[in-house]
């Protein structure tokens, strides 16, 4: 199994898997921008190695200077840490929810760190029928039973479907605190009308995570961030370790967000890139469902399943996200990142041959463990 630790973009597994350099991989079961780092991150990486003797700033202030310039909310109302994970875990610490509710399928983190937190789970169903679409009735039967809490994604992965108004504003009424993941919101054209940032600024008890890694690919150095009320960003802050962001990691993200260019030229790229990938994948015969992220959840043909075909992909060199690990999904989905045109087109190539190979199989994909020893 690919996902040995529970997510897509695992090259060491990978390459004990099917016996290949991990460099030798095109690697679709992770969503990074293919047109990234921008170009001024190796120069930042060099400006802050020449400081690398020195603690980073404490305070982040140089990057969250220009996140209040880019959301136009206030400093105090950013903190800055490792990752959109890491402030996604201190978001509910912070909160102490008895019951969150989340997406089903969604993003695993979420139960994780509600757990971590001391609190327990309840699904907000999302149905395919209905384009995994997320319904504010489900939200206050959740809120009916008990929770007190939400995590959403806005995208949410691994659907695509970014939340309607009305979902945002059932999460608001319902429930003492909501945690909004926007990760994947600034592939987005329209993320300017769709982020809660500038509300969560102003709202207690409303709380957004952003991610620098997704939209300028740079994994490597774990950098996000979260919006809040300043008390609630307080209320962070006291939970989180020092030093929790690096500073070649600060660095880069200020030179990122300088870099209007790049961001540009992704936002130009995504949606017709996106509309061709899909309209490939209908005419092999599977179903992709409509996307507003840089990746697409896809259903499989009858009979192919997903550890199947992950597994032909892989020794051929191409890697897949199996969708088995989203609760509510199954062997039926796999979810597969939008990536430049010769990549792209070499995923299509491989799916037709691997679509060939496993129609009709119904043995199961070999576990990583099993082919490490």
């Amino acid at each position: 199994m690919l996902e040995r630790y529970g997510h897509g973009g695992d090259l060491e597994t990978a390459s004990a898997l099917y016996g290949r350099a991990p460099d030798d991989f095109v690697d679709f079961s992770s969503n990074m921008n293919p047109w990234g780092p921008p170009a001024g991150a190796r120069e930042a990486m060099l400006r802050a190695w020449a400081r690398i003797d020195a603690y980073p700033d404490p305070a982040a202030r140089a990057l969250r200077r220009r996140l209040s310039e880019k959301h136009g909310v206030p400093m105090e109302a950013i903190w800055v840490g490792n990752g959109a994970a890491e402030a996604i875990d201190l978001a509910l610490r912070a909160i102490r929810p008895a019951v969150a509710a989340v997406a089903a399928p969604g993003f695993a983190e979420y139960e994780t760190a509600v757990a971590h937190a001391g609190g327990r789970t309840r699904d907000l169903a999302l149905r395919a029928e209905e384009g995994f679409a997320l319904r504010a009735e489900e939200i206050a039967a959740a809120a009916a039973g008990g929770a007190d809490a939400v995590v959403l994604g806005h995208p949410n992965n691994p659907t695509g479907r970014t939340l309607g108004a009305d979902a945002i504003e059932a999460a608001l009424g319902a429930c003492r605190a909501v945690v909004v993941d926007e990760a994947f919101l600034d592939f987005s054209p329209a993320e300017e009308e769709l982020t809660l940032v500038r509300r969560a600024a102003e709202t207690p008890g409303l709380f957004v995570t952003r991610s620098m890694t997704k939209f300028y690919a740079i994994p490597g150095l774990r950098l996000g961030y979260l919006v809040a009320h300043p008390d609630e960003v307080e209320r962070i802050r006291s939970l989180a370790v020092p030093w929790s962001a690096n500073g070649i990691a600060l660095e880069v993200g200020a030179a990122a967000l300088d870099d209007a260019a790049f961001a540009a030229r992704t936002l130009a790229w995504l949606p017709p890139e996106r509309a061709w990938l899909s309209a490939r994948l209908a005419s092999l015969g599977l179903h992709p469902y409509p996307s507003e992220a840089n990746f697409l959840l896809v259903r499989l043909p009858e009979g192919v399943r997903a550890g199947n075909l992950q597994t032909a992909l892989g020794r051929g060199g191409v890697l897949i996200r199996s969708a088995a690990t989203f609760r509510g999904l199954g062997e039926a989905y796999i979810r597969l990142a939008v990536k430049r045109r010769e990549q792209n087109e070499r995923l299509l190539s491989a799916l037709a041959s691997g679509l060939a190979e496993t129609a009709g199989r119904t043995d199961p994909a070999p576990s990583a463990e099993g082919r490490a020893r």
